[in-house]
This record gives structure tokens, C-alpha cells and sequence, in this order.
């Protein structure tokens, strides 16, 4: 008598750990609660892509402060030299012409 009790009451306990288990992962599994998932990824690899982006930009500016360096060219420039007019370079030469790449201008 005992023995089947015991069994008994092992297999209800069994039987409610997983219904609530099973019960726990559909509602992980619901739409909302996987658009929430998903937000929530897409909010965090936002974040590692703008740390990495940042790196890349510190070590890019630590870089070329060493090739200048290297290269001589962080010298201090003479206030006494003459400036070539045709040397000097303007915002109009180094603007581009526009370009569209939009697909439906063509048709």
C-alpha cells in the first residue's frame, strides 16, 4: 500500500513539473514575447557594433598619430612661408558630382 503511494504521488509531482515546464516555454514562445526577444537582440548587437565602431575609430586615430610621427608629418608649419595659390585646396574641388543610385530614376 505504501509502494503505490509513494509512486503515486511521484507521478503527480512529475506530471505538474512538466506541465509547468511545458507551460513556462509556450509562453516564451508566444509572438509578443519572441518580438520582445528579438528587440531586445537587436538593441544589444546595436550596442556591440557601436563599441566596435568606436575601437575601430580610436585606433585609427592612435595609428595615424603614429605614422605621422614616423613620417615627420605632425611638424609645426612655418607662418613665414608663402603660400602657393594654386596649392591650396578649397571645399569646391573636392566636391563630388551627385550621383543618384536610385533604380526607379531610370525608368
Amino acid at each position: 500500500m505504501f509502494r503505490r503511494t509513494f509512486w503515486f504521488t511521484a507521478g503527480a509531482a512529475a506530471g505538474v513539473w512538466a506541465t509547468a515546464k511545458v507551460n513556462r516555454k509556450l509562453k516564451q514562445l508566444t509572438p509578443e514575447s519572441l518580438a520582445a526577444q528579438a528587440a531586445d537582440r537587436a538593441i544589444e548587437t546595436g550596442h556591440k557594433l557601436k563599441d566596435f565602431a568606436l575601437d575601430v575609430r580610436e585606433s585609427m586615430v592612435r595609428r595615424e598619430a603614429e605614422l605621422g610621427e614616423a613620417l615627420g608629418l605632425e611638424a609645426p608649419v612655418d607662418q613665414d612661408l608663402p603660400v602657393r595659390p594654386h596649392l591650396v585646396v578649397t571645399t569646391e574641388h573636392r566636391k563630388l558630382p551627385y550621383t543618384s543610385y536610385n533604380r526607379n530614376e531610370d525608368h
